[in-house]
């Protein structure tokens, strides 16, 4: 007989399994800047990946980067995509906040 899990107990009452928030991914500290055009029919898109924060924090920091750069993009999975060619003015944006940024890619 295989082990069955408890559902229901008289002393505590219904047994719900303890649930696990997911964990952002973890850098090395050093935030990535890439463009990338595959998938978007030539158009360039500048991938942030690399940044420790907590994703009502990425998506902030994505509207703000949005403002200052005066185009569209998104937060999700831990990255953040910026549309256009601007990697050299994420980068100063970045640096001003504290962050270590590299470009990389082509």
């Amino acid at each position: 007989m295989s082990e069955s899990q408890l559902v229901y107990s008289t002393e505590l009452g219904r047994i719900k399994p303890e649930k696990t928030t997911p964990q952002h991914p973890k850098g090395d500290g050093i935030v990535r800047i890439q463009r990338q055009t595959s998938g978007r029919k030539g158009k360039g898109v500048c991938v942030i990946t690399g940044l420790d924060l907590e994703p009502a924090a990425l998506t902030q920091l994505a509207s703000e980067l949005k403002k200052r750069c005066g185009c569209g993009g998104s937060a999700k999975n831990g990255t953040i995509e910026i549309q256009g060619e601007n990697r050299e003015l994420i980068k100063q944006l970045l640096e001003s906040k504290g962050f270590k940024v590299k470009l990389a890619g082509g």
